[in-house]
């Protein structure tokens, strides 16, 4: 039986990644990063934002860490997020939802989970 919630969460990511990876494409093909980077820097918002959107970036690599079996593949991926944003991260959260076998503990505990201890 499908958890008609893992389904909605894999749709919600999904589209999530697609977006990001599409606002990616248009900011680095018609906005100026530079100038964008200058704003950032020099505005007190535009720190409080970069300082927002990091911390967040790092709780999110701290369960990538967590529950990836191998460090060097969570080193990828957190190196991905870190540079790419929240683009990685969609794609890794729906890799993972596609790969828990609809195992909410799974999603949530990878290797830690008992299911996988199990398997």
């Amino acid at each position: 039986m499908k958890d008609h919630k893992m389904v909605i969460a894999k749709i919600i990511t999904l589209l999530g990644a697609l977006a990001q990876g599409g606002i990616l494409i248009y900011g680095f093909t018609r906005g100026d990063f530079a100038a964008a980077g200058s704003f950032f820097f020099n505005d007190p918002w535009g720190i409080v934002s970069l300082v927002d959107v990091y911390v967040g970036f790092i709780f999110f690599c701290g369960w990538v860490i967590y529950r990836e079996q191998h460090l060097w593949k969570a080193l990828l991926w957190t190196a991905a997020i870190l540079i790419l944003g929240n683009f990685p991260a969609g794609v890794y959260a729906f890799l993972a939802l596609q790969t828990s076998g609809n195992s909410w503990s799974k999603f949530w505990m990878g290797r830690h989970s008992r299911e996988e201890a199990s398997a």
